[in-house]
């Protein structure tokens, strides 16, 4: 049996498409755990998710900070007003066990060859978008790690960086197994689970084969109406509620 990492970033409070990813991961025989952050915010389960990942991490998995989870303990003025709103509602939500272990947690992660973080390995504070090429090799740049994972953007996005350190690439490959070749170094954005942005509602993460190096991004259904019936019934931005339906 191969050693099979289960990555997951932005569940953003969504307790339906968590557990299903988590189910989904069990199934696959996933022996560890990296969540990259942004467990809280737009979602009506911040409690269940934190409990959940803090679980998780007393039983070894690896954890680092989002925005949304920084927000919560410090006030962000560059957020839309819903992401405001459900952040404002979530402190209100969450206990003292809750803040602590947001506060704690880092904000990258090394283990061997391999970063973890929220957004780009550069500046990774800052909550810079990796939304191309660019950001991609500046995100590369900032680490000497060969596989840099992060979250963020909620579309599943992978880049490769060439021995002559040219960087391309941009949408994610479909859920086939995709052989991350020693000869280049990744950035391996991961979908959302919570929230998807990409056009396709079902919750996304990935299996990582750590002996084979072999990447596969999964999509898996949940019950979305329940999810957004949440969201409605705690008073948060129906915005966010449309917004799982159709994966945007």
């Amino acid at each position: 049996m191969h050693a099979m990492l289960a990555l997951m970033a932005d569940m953003h409070a969504n307790r339906e498409a968590f557990a299903a990813c988590l189910a989904d991961a069990q199934a696959r025989h996933a022996k560890r755990y990296v969540f990259l952050g942004d467990y809280v915010g737009y979602g009506a389960d911040p409690c269940w998710v934190l409990d959940t990942v803090m679980e998780h991490v007393a039983r070894g998995a690896l954890a680092v900070r989002g925005n949304h989870d920084d927000a919560v303990l410090t006030p962000n003025d560059n957020m839309n007003d819903a992401a405001q709103a459900a952040i404002e509602w979530t402190r209100r939500q969450l206990g003292q066990a809750h803040r602590d272990f947001l506060a704690q947690l880092p904000l990258s992660l090394e283990e061997g060859h391999r970063l973890f973080v929220h957004a780009s390995a550069s500046e990774p504070a800052t909550w810079r978008y990796i939304d191309g090429p660019k950001a991609a090799a500046r995100s590369l740049a900032a680490t000497q790690c060969r596989v840099t994972f992060c979250g963020h953007i909620h579309v599943p996005q992978l880049y490769r960086e060439s021995e002559s350190r040219e960087v391309a690439g941009g949408d994610a490959p479909d859920a086939t197994e995709f052989p991350l070749l020693a000869m280049w170094r990744w950035l391996v954005v991961l979908g959302s689970v919570g929230q998807p942005r990409d056009d396709n509602p079902d919750a996304c993460y990935a299996l990582f084969d750590e002996e084979r190096d072999v990447l596969t991004y999964v999509r898996v259904r949940y019950d979305i109406r329940t999810a957004a019936q949440k969201i409605r019934a705690a008073g948060l931005p129906v915005s966010l509620a449309l917004r799982l339906t159709v994966g945007r």
